[in-house]
């Protein structure tokens, strides 16, 4: 009999657990384009007061959410300021150029992380040459930078630099919930820090689809035209709001697991002769770079004659992520593959 499959692609590829398909097997559900769908409501609701914030919007999609936010924020002509390997520059097919007509500033981070120095000189004077610079945007996990998080008092100074600019402040975050458990720090101060939030509830939370944009009453009434036009108005949602609202009530605080299993297999890799390096594991994301003398080809399908999916992520750069459908038995599993792969 086979071992069952291990995929560490991503925290994406959960699938929703019976207790999940329960609750949304049993939702309430409506029109939501009428705004009558009670179990969308009510997620949107839980979303917003978790932060602090007035309102929400229910979309398919982080993408979605972070190319709405940035679409309401800017006009053609105005830039973005982000983080040169952030998602919403990077992942996201061009969708700031695409939607909004908007120019980007791309600022080199510390493992993704931007200091208030670094956006305060990104900000463009008034000048008849240059794109008006019209959001800061910050991504925290972030992706790139192995899962890293943002010191609250970064974030403080980079909200300071943005107010006293009248520059709105959006957060791209997708594994926010992932930095609020490793590092302590309280929902409702990033409800205060920032002026809109994209959550995603199809990552470490475990919900099939999903994200939901966060800002003020007035700001999401005006989102809701623009999801529109991208598409994004659904009916009956109630049934996939419902996985998402059993995510935000079940499975936040159980990603401190996630955070250890990942640390265990950080340690693990930091330990075999074929890694060159170990990006610092903070949640649960583990990047790490491969020695020319085991190709990153070689090594995924090493490990997929044992059941375990991983992916690439540059040149011979290679991502584990750990969520809730990886248990401490597959942890080990993966130890011993890893292990094995010196002989």
């Amino acid at each position: 009999m086979s071992l069952p499959l291990i995929d560490l692609r991503s925290d994406t590829v959960t699938r929703p657990t019976p207790a999940m398909l329960d609750a949304m097997f049993r939702a309430s559900v409506g029109d939501d384009v009428y705004d009558e769908d009670p179990t969308v409501r009510a997620l949107e609701e839980e979303a917003a007061s978790r932060f602090g914030l007035e309102a929400g919007l229910f979309c398919p999609s982080g993408t979605m959410t972070n190319q709405i936010a940035i679409k309401a924020h800017t006009e053609p002509l105005s830039e973005v300021v982000c983080e040169q390997t952030s998602h919403i520059y990077l992942w996201e097919v061009g969708g700031i150029a695409f939607h909004s007509g908007a120019s980007v500033a791309l600022l080199p981070g510390n493992r993704g992380r931007l200091t208030a120095e670094q956006v305060e000189a990104a900000i463009r004077p008034v000048n008849i040459h240059y794109p008006t610079t019209s959001l800061i945007s910050l991504e925290n996990t972030h992706n790139r930078g192995g899962g890293s998080c943002y010191e609250l008092s970064e974030i403080e100074s980079i909200a300071e630099v943005a107010q006293r600019h009248n520059i709105p402040l959006h957060l791209d975050g997708a594994r926010v919930f992932n930095a609020l458990v490793a590092t302590g720090q309280s929902a409702k101060e990033y409800g205060r820090l920032f002026d809109t939030i994209s959550v995603c509830l199809s990552k470490g939370l475990g919900a099939p689809v999903g994200s939901v944009l966060l800002g003020s009453k007035q700001f999401i009434q005006k989102t809701k035209r623009i999801r529109k036009v991208m598409g994004g108005g659904m009916r009956q949602a109630g049934y996939i709001a419902a996985a998402g609202l059993y995510a935000l009530e079940n499975n936040v605080e159980r990603l401190a697991d996630d955070h250890a299993r990942a640390q265990r297999l950080g340690a693990t890799l930091a330990t075999q002769p074929y890694v060159a390096t170990v990006l610092p594991v903070e949640t649960n994301l583990v990047i790490f770079k491969l020695e020319d003398s085991m190709p990153a080809e070689q090594f995924l399908a090493k490990l997929e004659e044992q059941g375990i999916k991983a992916s690439s992520f540059g040149p011979q750069m290679i991502r584990f992520v750990t969520h809730l459908d990886v248990d401490d038995a597959m942890i080990e599993r993966i130890e011993a593959a890893l292990t094995d792969l010196q002989g």
